[in-house]
């Protein structure tokens, strides 16, 4: 298993949400961050804001879906066409071990 950790722009989470619904990718988990990249934050008329705010979403999937789930979060996080700084980062963990809570150990 495989744990994808997507750090993108909170305008894009629906978006990529929706798209990985449609993928048949419907377990996740989301929530709001704040953060900043290599821009380190950015300048907006006299007001300089240091970090930004960030959707999270972790999904954990099987080896062999990983591939299909990074390329349907790349593209749907991807502002323009080939991008633009700020977009996000997506990260990629091995799963060694993972419980059900519900179920009898």
């Amino acid at each position: 298993m495989q744990l994808i950790c997507a750090i993108v722009r909170p305008e894009r989470a629906h978006g990529i949400v929706k798209a990985l619904e449609n993928g048949g990718y419907n377990a996740f988990s989301e929530w709001g961050i704040t953060g900043r990249g290599r821009q380190r934050g950015i300048q907006v008329g006299p007001v300089f804001y240091e970090e930004m705010p960030k959707r999270m979403l972790y999904i954990v999937v099987r080896d062999e879906e990983k591939d299909e789930v990074v390329d349907i979060i790349l593209h749907s996080a991807r502002t323009g066409e080939s991008g633009c700084s700020g977009d996000g980062k997506i990260f990629v963990q091995p799963i060694t071990e993972s419980y059900t809570i519900s179920d009898d150990i």
